[in-house]
């Protein structure tokens, strides 16, 4: 098996290769670096533009199949929390 890096926040999402966060449930979206240098630069990116921003660079194996080994993320992802509202908003 080969290993890459993935990037995961602080609320255990994975930033995915459509460019925004993903939960990890369907590890063929998480974006993945053959090198730590590229993942490392990729964070400095994403947390110069958001100063909340706390993430790590892991090492993860691939599967047979070519997908990260991860463990997906049980809290919900900011857009589905944003959406939440606005649906109560156009019930009412």
């Amino acid at each position: 098996m080969t290993q890459v890096f993935v990037i995961r926040n602080q609320h255990g999402h994975y930033w995915g290769k459509a460019k925004e966060w993903v939960s990890g449930s369907e590890p063929k979206t998480v974006m993945r670096a053959r090198h730590q240098d590229d993942a490392v630069n990729t964070l400095f990116e994403l947390s110069s533009k958001d100063m909340e921003l706390r993430g790590e660079v892991s090492a993860v194996e691939l599967t047979e199949r070519g997908e990260p080994m991860i463990e997906p993320s049980q809290a919900p992802l900011p857009l589905e929390a944003q959406e939440s509202p606005e649906n109560t908003t156009e019930a009412n």
